[in-house]
């Protein structure tokens, strides 16, 4: 089994990502994630339209149509279905797939992991006001208008949830970390 460097083991992180490790993400990292996740989400609403007519086939193979989404539906759709993915995504393990391709997570600004609560806001922000992401571009810490507003941000971070450390704890070597001190070994404790 594969020990982290907690425990005297190698590091999963790559060497040249450690110093972003726990960083604030920029414009070009989000947006590609962002991309990745418009794809996800456009994946399930053509997996959902395509068993909706595998459905209606079964039903009528004589009078069989394509079905007919109006704009509203499909719209709505969309909105609901990228809602839905964000925050449970965000809630559960803090990234969606696209932050998990580029090595992002979206945290509390302390380092926490969100709560439901959170994250439900923060995905419908996300899906009302999208534009609020190029807020990133500007901003000196790299937040986006929804980060402002919800007291999040999304840093790089490639370690899994699990893996003995925060996700905002940069990993500077591979050496093992350093007992702490006490009065046993002759050192007043840290």
């Amino acid at each position: 089994m594969l020990q982290g460097p907690e425990e005297g083991g190698i590091s999963p992180l790559p060497r040249e990502a450690r110093p972003w490790q726990g960083r604030p993400a920029g414009i070009v990292t989000r947006l590609a994630a962002t991309v990745v996740d418009a794809l996800v989400v456009a994946l399930v609403l053509l997996t959902g339209y395509l068993a909706l007519a595998a459905l209606l086939l079964m039903i009528d193979p004589r009078g069989y149509q394509l079905p007919r989404a109006g704009l509203l539906l499909s719209v709505t759709s969309a909105f609901l279905v990228a809602f839905g993915y964000l925050a449970a995504a965000w809630a559960v393990g803090g990234r969606t797939y696209g932050d998990l391709v580029m090595g992002l997570r979206v945290q509390r600004r302390d380092g926490r992991p969100l709560r439901l609560t959170r994250a439900v806001l923060r995905a419908a922000a996300c899906v009302v006001l999208p534009v609020g992401l190029l807020w990133v571009a500007v901003s000196r810490s790299n937040s986006s208008v929804q980060d402002l507003a919800f007291g999040t941000r999304v840093v790089y971070d490639w370690q899994p949830r699990g893996a003995g450390s925060r996700s905002s704890q940069r990993q500077p070597d591979d050496r093992p970390p350093r007992p702490p001190r006490g009065p046993g070994d002759g050192h007043p404790p840290e």
